[in-house]
């Protein structure tokens, strides 16, 4: 098993559907990666994105350039994705309820110098990134691991908007930010926060782009 997955994923069939995630938005979204060099090449990674629609997932997972674990609500794994997603190494995570499994495996691919993604608004909405969880920063803190904020805006098509053939989408990788370093509650709130301020701040500078092109 590759120490940059959790145990049951299957190696080939994640490489497959990261390839397959690479291609099969091109025909859909005319989408632009802006600052792609940031990604670390290798070494634990936390990734925290803004969720503004189902795509933004799987378009993150092809993007990227490295095998991406990423946090699922339990609820995308039903019917024929409820086989699949494990096998490519989604981790299914119960709203609302405790459970430190997901985080524990998470933890572990983190530990084996892998990347977890994370959308810290806990559920799909309108991506401002008005709250976020604590999960992030404490997976960086006790792994180590660099956190990389990341914005993606244009998979949601606008209320009332008509829909539009490719329509652009703009993906915004910030800079690596170090681990949180603080052990107690408070100082982990705090970690929390300056992750979300940093991911909120990219969100603003990706939609003025998008209003001046």
């Amino acid at each position: 098993m590759p120490a940059d997955l959790p145990e049951g994923a299957s190696e080939r069939l994640t490489d497959l559907a990261r390839w397959i995630g690479t291609w099969c938005f091109r025909p859909v979204f005319d989408v632009r990666v802006q600052h792609r060099e940031r990604i670390p090449a290798t070494g634990p990674v936390v990734l925290v994105a803004n969720h503004s629609s189902a795509v933004d997932g799987p378009l993150l997972f092809g993007v990227l350039g490295r095998r991406a674990v990423f946090l699922v609500k339990q609820e995308m794994f039903a019917g024929p994705l409820g086989w699949i997603l494990p096998r490519i190494g989604q981790l299914a995570v119960r709203r609302g309820e405790p459970d430190r499994r997901p985080l524990i495996a998470a933890l572990a691919v983190l530990r084996g110098g892998g990347v977890v993604g994370v959308f810290p608004e806990g559920t799909r909405g309108s991506g401002d990134v008005a709250a976020a969880r604590q999960g992030a920063a404490w997976l960086a803190r006790t792994s180590g691991a660099v956190v990389l904020p990341v914005a993606c805006r244009g998979t949601r098509r606008p209320d009332g908007a008509r829909r539009r053939l490719r329509p652009r989408v703009d993906v915004l990788v910030g800079q690596p930010m170090p681990a949180p370093t603080g052990r107690s509650r408070t100082e982990l709130a705090a970690a929390t926060e300056t992750i979300r301020a940093a991911l909120a701040e990219m969100v603003l500078e990706l939609d003025d782009v998008r209003s001046s092109t």
